[in-house]
């Protein structure tokens, strides 16, 4: 950009505020779809502290349709082999039990879904975010913070400024995405209050070397070791399983407990105790206070300003539910911006941003208040509500949850957003079931074809209709809808593998279609034929995209 057009000031369709995990994951979605846009983040570069470190599977499904995936796992190689949460009093020795071992016993997952865990720390993800942002034709702006701003009713006008050069810029976007971390102070600008218990407990996280703790730890190839020594309980977590690791310390400054009491010799004492051994070389290389917390944004939008990420919604880190609820936030949010930007989608379809995301992020925020309970995590003493209960698994949550309400037609408003039991059957609201299929010589899972348009499948047998009306719709409309038949013969566009009925997958009949989102979430079934293929499949549309 040329210094005339920054004095002049810049016009964008989106103006993303942090530039962490979610504020990354927005460029880049948006980048995806095509979406000019700006993200200013206040510090110089991407985290440095080793944290965040679990992505489940449905944001691996989301950054393999952006075509990332593979960069993250080649990110995360040095932990591949981690696996599962150990509880010990100390690591001498073989006292202490899994809590479980494997993330996917059996392999499982494999018929849900096209992807699977991946353990990669926000310090490595981070990066490749932001590269592929920016190929993309992000406009991403580090060392540059959000001074001002003021929202009409035609847009957002905000005041950036430059940390290093102090040179302030006048932005005008359509759209301001606040994913400016839990403090937020667009939030607070806004008067937006939130809900749930608030704080619950806070650690100080302490990066440290030791060559001889690989030594200690041997074979087992832990995510995380929760360490249950009184007085020197703590969560230790590698970070290359050879002398680079971390350890969350518990803090209590509800009691008067200062941050600056813990000295690296504090810590390395602390970090000898907990693991069982005191001649263990511990050097300290660096410490980050966190808060654990539960709580909820009231609405997720004011006007032209949405909120993603923490500024949104807090929760307890374990499970890492927060960050991938968030990157799930941004996903959910970017098709609808394109659409609405787009002129295909009516401005109402902004509201079901809301609608759809706080409930998952309430139920969600539950959950992991209760793992940590389960877990027994360093420094939580949970209230009486928190723990026990009937619960859904974590499967379950990553990748079951659904929208009762919002861009989808033909669900129950009053069911519940996470069921207790993982059930991926084409249930409009649900993440549509994944797929192996032949298209155009080429195995993609069904999931792949979700990103850029909407997607209406029938059958490859079944008399078109529906195919028809779709292709009539998708040329006669600015919507984009992209129709596929499956089938096992010549006429389908998609070969299903294995012999599969993809209509028993999909809950309908060879008669019936099935419409799914940009986000891969169906949003209308129709269980047979229809009298007007186009007339129905046309107003769908409407309801779906919020069009006049």
């Amino acid at each position: 950009m040329n210094p005339q057009a920054e004095r002049a000031g810049l016009d964008v369709p989106v103006l993303i505020v942090g530039g962490s995990l979610v504020g990354l994951s927005t460029s880049l979605f948006l980048g995806r779809l095509g979406v000019r846009h700006t993200l200013v983040e206040r510090h110089a570069g991407t985290s440095v502290h080793p944290r965040g470190r679990g992505n489940n599977v449905r944001t691996m499904e989301l950054l393999r349709v952006a075509g990332v995936e593979r960069d993250v796992r080649g990110a995360a190689a040095t932990l591949a082999g981690n696996h599962g949460i150990l509880q010990a009093p100390s690591l001498v020795g073989d006292a202490g039990e899994w809590l479980f071992k494997e993330i996917d016993p059996g392999g499982g997952l494999a018929r849900f879904s096209p992807s699977s865990w991946c353990l990669c720390s926000q310090n490595d993800l981070e990066p490749v975010l932001r590269e592929h942002a920016e190929k993309l034709g992000g406009d991403v702006r580090f060392g540059t913070e959000l001074m001002s701003f003021d929202a009409d009713s035609d847009g957002v006008t905000a005041v950036v400024r430059s940390r290093e050069t102090d040179r302030r810029t006048t932005v005008r976007a359509a759209y301001l995405v606040a994913a400016d971390g839990p403090r937020s102070p667009v939030r607070e600008r806004l008067g937006i209050g939130q809900s749930g218990p608030g704080d619950l407990f806070h650690n100080v996280s302490v990066t440290f070397r030791s060559r001889r703790l690989a030594e200690v730890v041997g074979e087992r190839r832990f995510i995380v070791c929760y360490l249950t020594r009184p007085g020197a309980d703590g969560a230790l977590l590698p970070v290359d399983n050879r002398e680079q690791w971390v350890f969350h310390a518990p803090w209590h400054p509800e009691h008067g407990e200062a941050l600056e009491e813990f000295t690296d010799e504090r810590c390395a004492d602390h970090i000898r105790r907990a693991v069982g051994d005191d001649t263990l070389d511990v050097e300290v290389t660096g410490r980050a206070p966190w808060h654990a917390a539960q709580r909820v944004a009231r609405s997720y939008r004011s006007g032209r300003v949405l909120l993603a990420g923490d500024s949104a919604h807090e929760m307890s880190p374990t499970g890492a539910f927060g960050s991938n609820t968030g990157i799930q936030d941004a996903h959910n949010l970017a098709w609808k911006l394109a659409a609405v930007l787009g002129g295909w989608a009516g401005e109402g379809l902004l509201d079901t941003y809301d609608a759809e995301r706080r409930p998952i992020a309430e139920a969600t925020s539950a959950r992991a208040a209760d793992r940590s309970a389960e877990h027994s995590h360093p420094g939580f003493t949970p209230p009486p509500a928190v723990g026990g209960g009937r619960r859904s698994g974590l499967l379950g949550v990553a990748l079951g949850y659904r929208y009762p309400r919002g861009a989808v037609v033909g669900t129950d408003p009053a069911a519940p957003v996470v069921p207790e039991t993982l059930d991926l059957t084409g249930e409009p609201g649900s993440r549509a079931p994944h797929l192996w299929v032949r298209h155009r010589n080429e195995r993609v899972s069904t999931l792949d074809l979700h990103e850029c348009c909407l997607v209406l499948l029938s059958d490859a047998d079944a008399g078109g209709a529906w195919h028809e009306a779709a292709l009539r719709l998708a040329e006669g409309t600015s919507v984009p809808l992209t129709p596929y038949r499956l089938g096992t013969g010549p006429g389908a566009d998609l070969v299903v593998e294995d012999g599969v009925r993809w209509t028993e997958r999909y809950g309908t009949t060879p008669e019936g279609a099935v419409l799914v989102r940009p986000d891969g979430f169906v949003a209308w079934r129709s269980p047979g034929a229809a009298e007007d293929a186009e007339a129905t499949l046309r107003q769908t549309l409407r309801k779906v995209l919020a069009l006049p």
